[in-house]
């Protein structure tokens, strides 16, 4: 009798294991091919039973990660998403992932019908080769007061033929969508997106907390008739205190509503908890008021981010980025984030938020949220072996994604 050849694709690695809510220290993850075969604690692991598998060298404090899902970003190492340059596109998509951003979402600012469906299409293309997971559009149906770094001269009141021309182009590739929903004509416009499955995202808007809690439920209620279930069936918010009106006692604007929907389980908010868009004490008081799985941590970065201070363009927009901070030059508006989705899991956790907490909200959160928890944000048995491997100090050590080290190894 023939033995049948030993696979050369299975990988062993050590380390301490954080996932799903849980720190395992002692802990293996062993990966066949493309997926994951066993990933717990070291004495649940039988390695005659997984013959011929390399055995990755990490340090002894190595943390092993889920590879971490964004679902707000617009670019990174030069490559501005809006922008649609493919050339430049490529290369800052090959930095996302190397950084340990395994899943990512495009997103798109406001810009022409032109530019938006250039866009997309370039985006739906990329889908197809899964370099990105789906597409995020950041307006155009915003608000003017609120549009923060998104050119004024684009924003529009909905308009269904435009957005149903935006879904077509996109071809089932688009994902999520900020919108303002005291703009005239708005539920009309959830109603269309949640019909084609598009999760609305409430965002860049100065409406009032009774508008804010109505459409969040008009959006979860169009989702679930929709099909959609769990935390799939959520609508979000866009980057929570950012593009929107302040907290106040006597007025609660959005935010108070965006809060209590998330604390209820109606709605996923989204954090850029890099130390500049959201005080680190704010960032702990969300964590503790809503709880880490009502949170995505995101970047909202652009094309600065991973490269040094410079002038950078988000869309037609110029950016200036001084210390790590972009701004708008027109205005001096926050222009997106100059972080990697781990440096923001970083700075959540120097904040105070606990490590399994944050992982989550940066990768098995944000997979629910895209419907791919079968599929990536966890280290578990059959899913996509796409391993962020850390040192304590979360500093990134290799990436693996689809079974692939990346970089130098792969």
């Amino acid at each position: 009798m023939t033995t049948p050849p030993i696979p050369p694709s299975r990988k062993v690695m050590y380390g301490t294991l954080v996932t799903d809510g849980t720190i395992t220290g002692d802990a293996v993850v062993a990966v066949e091919g493309d997926r994951i075969s066993y990933a717990g604690p070291e004495v649940g692991f039988d390695g005659a039973a997984f013959p011929g598998a390399s055995v990755e060298e990490l340090p002894a404090d190595s943390l092993l990660l889920p590879g971490l899902v964004d679902l707000h970003c617009h670019g990174a190492a030069g490559g501005d998403f809006p922008g649609a340059d493919e050339q430049a596109i490529r290369p800052a998509l090959d930095f996302i992932h190397g950084s340990g951003t395994t899943t990512v979402l495009a997103s798109l600012v406001t810009a022409s019908r032109e530019d938006l469906l250039r866009g997309i299409r370039l985006f739906a293309r990329l889908c197809e080769e899964d370099l990105v997971a789906g597409i995020h559009l950041e307006g155009p149906f915003l608000s003017l007061a609120r549009c923060g770094a998104q050119n004024p001269k684009f924003l529009l009141k909905p308009d269904l033929g435009l957005m149903s021309e935006l879904v077509e182009a996109a071809a089932g590739r688009l994902t999520t969508m900020t919108y303002a929903p005291e703009l005239p004509g708005a539920g009309e416009l959830v109603d269309l997106m949640t019909s084609h499955g598009v999760r609305p995202s409430l965002g860049h808007t100065d409406c009032d907390d009774d508008t804010a809690a109505a459409s969040l439920v008009a959006a979860r209620e169009g989702l679930e008739a929709a099909g959609f279930d769990g935390v799939y069936s959520l609508p979000t918010v866009t980057h929570l205190f950012n593009g929107m009106p302040s907290l106040h006692h006597r007025s609660p604007g959005p935010v108070a509503a965006c809060l209590r929907a998330a604390k209820a389980g109606g709605a996923v908010v989204e954090l850029v908890a890099d130390g500049t868009h959201v005080a680190p004490q704010t960032v702990v008081t969300v964590f503790e008021l809503v709880g880490s799985a009502n949170i995505a941590l995101v970047t909202d970065s652009m094309a600065a981010a991973g490269l040094p201070d410079g002038q950078y363009r988000l869309g037609s927009s110029v950016v200036t980025v001084k210390d790590a901070v972009a701004t708008l030059d027109a205005t001096g508006s926050l222009a997106g984030g100059t972080s990697t989705l781990l440096g923001v899991v970083r700075a959540t956790v120097a904040s105070g938020v606990a490590l399994a907490d944050a992982v989550g909200s940066a990768t098995s959160v944000p997979a629910a949220v895209l419907g791919l928890s079968d599929e990536v944000g966890g280290l578990r048995r059959g899913l996509r072996a796409d391993v962020l491997v850390a040192n304590a100090g979360l500093s990134p050590i290799k990436v693996m994604r689809k079974g692939v080290w990346l970089g130098a190894d792969g």
